[in-house]
């Protein structure tokens, strides 16, 4: 049958020899462990040995080529998983609901056309991620007390239309706790950091017990460094993610400009917090919308980004 997955970033010139070693190495593996599957990960003219658990889906194999192949996948192209077929001695499309159950070799396809980011949000396959508001960055972060109070509305709507929330904070020790205006109950996560990404391990592991979950609803500080950058490594994954710029700075307003620019050409959706709230209601009807409505219903402060247009 057939399978897929990521591993490390893949270094166009490594050995035959390594790769041979490595391929030893993961065969010695899935044998000492009934529950690794042995499995030949290709992407253009690369190919890697690897394993992934036996009853690997679709969503795990996509991860594990994006974390072997990283940046040379493009994710603004329609990507083709597709598996050896001995039948017919090619490769073909894997059916929906493919899962590994046996040794094979798969093969990540971009299509020629690349696809247009739309920027539809869904509660259901939403996540928010508020990045490092912190105390100690209170007097240096430009118009802070305005994406304070975006941030409270954001985390507010999340809340109400139950959508995982994913909190970190940049050295607490040093720079202190989330600032007590921003109510955190009911966060999914909130976890310490040093690294500028919010994009660590444990993060990860908290996406994947989100079912479906595609787009990442991204604000904080500061735009130029810990939201650029957790940013990029999201999209690198595969994520669609959506900054709300009146609730993200920094302590320049030139870094802040030339940041979300330079994130909109990446293809990044830069958006607004009212922009966001209501397209995840969608409708008048929506059962929650009144509450969304209250939320909104004074206009969000500008936080300096008028005085750029």
């Amino acid at each position: 049958m057939n399978r897929l997955s990521r591993t490390s970033h893949y270094e166009s010139d490594i050995s035959r020899f390594d790769v041979m070693q490595e391929s030893r190495s993961i065969m010695a593996d899935a044998h000492s462990n009934d529950n690794l599957v042995p499995v030949l990960f290709s992407f253009s003219e690369l190919s890697r040995p690897s394993s992934v658990p036996l009853g690997s889906g679709s969503e795990v194999l996509m991860q594990k080529f994006l974390s072997i192949y990283g940046h040379q996948v493009d994710v603004q192209r329609k990507l083709v998983l597709q598996c050896f077929s001995e039948d017919w001695g090619q490769y073909a499309d894997v059916p929906k609901g493919f899962t590994v159950s046996e040794r094979c070799r798969l093969r990540l396809v971009p299509l020629q056309m690349p696809i247009t980011t739309l920027g539809n949000l869904s509660p259901a396959s939403t996540v928010f991620f508020c990045c490092d508001m912190q105390e100690r960055f209170r007097p240096a972060i430009k118009y802070f007390g305005d994406i304070i109070s975006v941030g409270q509305r954001l985390l507010q709507g999340a809340r109400i239309l139950g959508i995982p929330v994913v909190v970190s904070e940049q050295y607490p020790k040093g720079l202190g706790s989330t600032v007590q205006e921003l109510d955190l109950t009911g966060a999914k996560l909130v976890f310490p950091k040093t690294k500028f990404s919010m994009v660590l391990p444990e993060v990860e592991a908290a996406l994947a017990e989100i079912p479906g979950v595609r787009s990442v609803v991204l604000f904080g500080v500061e735009t130029h460094v810990c939201i650029q950058q957790t940013a990029l490594d999201l999209m690198g994954r595969g994520f669609e993610v959506h900054i709300v710029a009146d609730a993200s700075s920094s302590r320049s307003m030139m870094d802040r400009m030339f940041a979300l620019e330079r994130l909109a050409r990446a293809g990044v959706i830069v958006t607004t917090s009212e922009s966001v709230l209501l397209q995840l209601v969608a409708d008048k009807e929506h059962p929650k919308f009144k509450e969304i409505q209250n939320i909104i219903k004074a206009s969000a402060p500008e936080s300096g980004l008028l005085s750029k247009v």
